[in-house]
């Protein structure tokens, strides 16, 4: 059992915070209590003067896929073969051992959307994982959770001399690939439980049916305005779920984008304007997007901005207009409730996870330091000096 105890609480739920003590047992937040109430626990925190958080939650990185190793070994996040990948599954590429995930939390970040990178007009599955363990089947918390796809310059400076030179051959190659896909759902649907009339298994067209079944989003890879609008269309023509993945000229089209209802994961911004498509960049976008109705979620999109900064980013997109408990929801409940899984974490409440960080200040301002971060009820970060 575990207590943190005197701890200002921000539970991303309630409107202000509130000192009070948090109950830990078996990996769970049992009870919220009032300040200094917890007697009995093996292992107390004492979080006076702190601030106690839910675990960062980034919906989209290739954190475990894109490591620090030298050479062609350090990175796995894109299979540069085929431009429709939709068959690849992150936890296949994944490796718990690699040291980023401890950067993860440095920076109190407990769970993050990782999957394959940009360069495919379909990349593969995405999975919600914790970065703590050995075994990445130990770690998942959802998986998939998301459906990888992208446009505008990766796939056209990819695959520019394999077939796909221009912006309407990437929307092609997505369509054709998601038509196919509901003709084979259609065959399965009619076969019902007749294996003589069911179509030969297609791995690839398996893949995308929890996407037609809307079980799981496209997660649309589009910086620029017309880029966002062809996800959309095309989204809205198979009647999908769908994220707008780094949403960087959101901004310029909030309006439009709020009538369409689809949550956008917004960055990285804590980065050079290394392409032509990125040139409006803003950490104003966020906060553009939320006063216009839009779910906002901030990435790293690590290694883009490394993994640690998420909170910072929030910062600076409070700083550049949005409000700060949004900023806070930010990093926490709405990437969660994206990738499906704010059942389990993003807010801190009785009966979820208890992934839990502990700051000495604000996490959105820069001086602040993680001093805990705690997974499944477990310490696996501790930056407090020893007496």
């Amino acid at each position: 059992m575990l207590c943190i105890k005197n701890g200002l609480i921000h539970d991303a739920v309630s409107a202000t915070p509130y000192v009070g003590d948090i109950l830990v047992e078996n990996g769970k937040i049992t009870q919220i209590l009032p300040a200094n109430s917890c007697k009995d626990a093996e292992t107390v925190i004492d979080a006076t003067g702190l601030n106690v958080y839910p675990g960062l939650v980034d919906a989209h990185s290739h954190l475990g896929l894109d490591g620090y190793a030298i050479g062609f070994e350090g990175q796995d996040y894109n299979e540069m073969n085929d431009i429709l990948t939709p068959q690849l599954r992150a936890i296949d590429g994944i490796n718990p051992q690699d040291e980023t995930l401890q950067l993860a939390l440095e920076g109190g970040v407990t769970c993050v959307g990782t999957g394959p990178g940009s360069s495919n007009v379909l990349g593969g599955m995405f999975v919600a994982m914790k970065p703590f363990g050995h075994r990445i089947d130990d770690m998942i918390v959802k998986f998939p959770v998301a459906m990888k796809c992208a446009f505008g310059e990766n796939p056209k400076r990819c695959y520019k001399d394999k077939n796909n030179y221009s912006r309407m051959s990437t929307a092609s190659k997505l369509r054709e690939m998601l038509f196919k896909a509901r003709e084979y759902q259609a065959k399965l649907d009619a076969a019902a439980e007749d294996p003589s009339k069911k179509p030969a298994y297609d791995m690839k067209l398996e893949a995308l049916l929890p996407v037609l079944r809307r079980e799981i989003p496209l997660k649309a890879h589009a910086h620029r305005a017309d880029d966002i609008f062809t996800a959309i269309r095309i989204a809205k023509e198979f009647g999908i779920k769908m994220t707008m993945d780094h949403c960087s000229e959101g901004h310029l089209v909030a309006e439009e984008l709020a009538k369409e209802g689809f949550p956008a994961i917004v960055g990285p911004d804590l980065t050079s304007r290394n392409k032509i498509e990125v040139q409006n960049m803003s950490f104003k976008t966020a906060g553009v997007l939320n006063r216009a109705g839009v779910m906002v979620a901030i990435t790293t999109d690590h290694p883009v901005s490394q993994i640690q900064t998420l909170p910072l980013c929030a910062g600076l997109a409070v700083k550049a207009g949005l409000p700060m408990e949004e900023g806070f929801r930010a990093i926490t409940i709405y990437p969660a409730k994206i990738c499906g899984v704010a059942d389990r974490i993003g807010s801190l409440e009785v009966g979820k996870d208890a992934d839990i960080a502990i700051f000495d200040g604000n996490p959105m301002e820069i001086f602040t330091r993680t001093l805990y971060t705690i997974i499944n009820g477990e310490i696996v970060y501790c930056n407090v000096p020893r007496e």
